[in-house]
């Protein structure tokens, strides 16, 4: 009789001690968590997943060839971006800017190898790490904003708005996309007990995204959810696990919804959102506005095949480019800013491809994917390239379309078994 392969069956190509794979997997929990700590510079993250390099490499990584395309833009883009820099050398920030550009280029390789092994228990332990981050800094985020730790606002908040352990509440409102989806996966899910506590979860990240006043954060939170939960009743595979994920979306919906009203009931945060809620904010319009500055800075691009060098488009407009696809024009060139959408956006169409691959780590998969796509769009219109978040989930991509191709070959080889009389 003909059958699939299953989690069990699939081999997950990883040899080493059953202590050194608890280990592993121990790290990737605590890099997920690290990550949402970014405040300082270093930051744990940095010196975390330094760390976690060195180990892994010890105890063994492989470099696969469905890499290599990978590989060759991440070198390119940062070739653009030290060739663009090359006279600016002796400013430190400068200098300090390109090599975070190319550690971060690093990190992607490293999670890419790091998940194409071992994958559905490795993705298991950075969802867990990237949740319990989310809720410290959310937990922080709402403590800074409410004034419930001494001296917390001004470490915590920023221009009336909630950064929590971030430097910018925007990136704060973007990290917690993902951890968000995670946790409104287990809800539209779980047991009754899990999904209860996860929940409790989402509220808290539902309040400190609210709290973080960013437009982008609560679009992309919404459009990623309706995204991810439409391909999850799309993949399941019965009827009654679809009506549950609907009737349970529709009721986390509602009781957002309450909550954001009751948030809202308090003078100072409803007018802060009647503010940031408004669409002709006076920085986005005008011939120097935000979108005036992508007008201007494209023409300039077409004229400087060698860019102007990073953090220098301040000098040319009042502000930064605020637009990840033109900075990478402006900071690396033509081939930067050839290279940098390339991978982008090759990586969303593979991406599309593994949507409907039935593979133990699907409902990770999606929540990543969703969440990738909100930062992707997001990049239109704000700098996401020194996002940590966004280049770990790029890297998560990139290894889960490895381990898709080994387990799809491996569910072909065992779909049919040997001496099957289904063969003859």
């Amino acid at each position: 009789m003909a059958h699939a392969a299953t989690a069990e069956s699939y081999p997950s190509s990883v040899t080493v001690a059953p202590g050194v794979l608890a280990l592993q997997r121990a790290l990737l929990w605590l890099a997920g968590a690290s990550v949402a700590i970014v405040f300082i510079e270093p930051s744990p993250y940095e010196l975390l997943t330094l760390s976690a390099s060195i180990i892994f490499f010890a105890t063994g990584l492989r470099l696969r060839l469905v890499f290599m395309p990978l590989l060759l833009l991440l070198f390119l883009i940062n070739i653009g971006y030290s060739i663009s820099a090359t006279s600016l050398m002796d400013k430190p920030e400068v200098v300090n800017w390109v090599a975070t550009s190319w550690y971060m280029a690093v990190t992607v390789i490293f999670f890419a190898m790091v998940i194409s092994e071992d994958t559905a228990a490795r993705l298991d332990m950075l969802r867990r790490g990237l949740i319990v981050g989310a809720l410290i800094a959310s937990i922080a985020g709402i403590a800074g904003y409410f004034n419930l730790v001494p001296g917390g606002r001004d470490l915590l908040t920023l221009y009336e708005r909630a950064r929590g352990t971030f430097k910018d509440p925007n990136v704060l409102g973007a990290f917690l996309i993902l951890p968000a989806l995670f946790v409104l996966q287990s809800v539209v899910s779980d047991g009754v007990g899990k999904s209860f506590r996860s929940t409790i979860a989402l509220g808290i990240m539902a309040i400190a995204i609210l709290l973080a006043f960013s437009r982008a954060a609560w679009g992309g939170l919404a459009i990623a959810s309706a995204f991810m939960l439409a391909l999850m009743v799309l993949t399941s595979q019965s009827y009654a696990q679809r009506s549950r994920i609907i009737v349970t979306a529709v009721v986390a919906a509602i009781i957002v919804v309450m909550l954001i009203a009751v948030l809202l009931s308090f003078d100072s945060i409803s007018e802060m959102f009647r503010q940031r809620a408004s669409l002709d904010q006076s920085y986005d319009e005008g011939r120097f506005g935000r979108f005036g500055r992508h007008i201007l800075g494209a023409e300039m691009a077409l004229d400087l095949p060698f860019g102007i060098g990073p953090l220098q488009f301040s000098r040319y407009f009042p502000e930064d480019t605020h637009n990840s696809y033109l900075n990478a024009f402006m900071s690396g060139g033509w081939i930067a800013g050839v290279c940098y959408p390339a991978l982008v956006f090759v990586t969303v169409i593979i991406g599309f491809r593994y949507v409907f691959v039935r593979v133990p780590w699907q409902r990770a998969y999606l929540a990543i994917f969703a969440a990738f796509l909100a930062t992707v769009g997001e990049s239109f219109i704000i700098d996401t390239d020194h996002w940590r978040h966004f280049w770990m989930m790029l890297g998560a991509m990139w290894g889960m379309f490895a381990a898709a191709q080994r387990y799809k070959a491996t569910a072909d080889q065992t779909l049919i078994a040997p001496g099957d009389p289904s063969t003859t």
